[in-house]
């Protein structure tokens, strides 16, 4: 019932930049955390950014200075905009979400992943 879509991946040389969107729809009651992560083949998936509620943000240390994570409520909508890409940037890039679908509990959601390719 609740969907998050991505868009905004894709293939770009080093020292460019991209901004990756997540939309959430579907019935949705509160958005509360919402996060970026990426994985690698053959490793865990990391954690990118974080934004809470309240717009408070936390980076991980590779992404500090040069991403910056948003969040749209009123579009239930965030987004992360990569600067200064390095091909160890190279990874499928998934947003996910603390959605609660009615007023009791949230649940986490995940989006479907973007490809990111850094790359000249």
């Amino acid at each position: 019932q609740v969907q998050l879509v991505e868009s905004g991946g894709g293939l770009v040389q080093p020292g460019g930049s991209l901004m990756l969107s997540c939309a959430a729809s579907g019935r949705i009651f509160a958005i509360g955390a919402m996060r970026w992560y990426r994985q690698v083949p053959g490793k865990e998936r990391e954690l990118v950014a974080a934004i809470s509620g309240g717009g408070s943000t936390n980076y991980a240390d590779f992404a500090k200075g040069r991403f910056t994570i948003s969040r749209d409520d009123a579009q239930n909508t965030e987004y992360l905009r990569m600067n200064s890409l390095i091909p160890e940037d190279t990874a499928v890039y998934y947003c996910n979400a603390q959605i609660a679908t009615d007023g009791t509990s949230y649940g986490a959601y995940w989006g479907q992943g973007t490809q990111v390719t850094v790359s000249s």
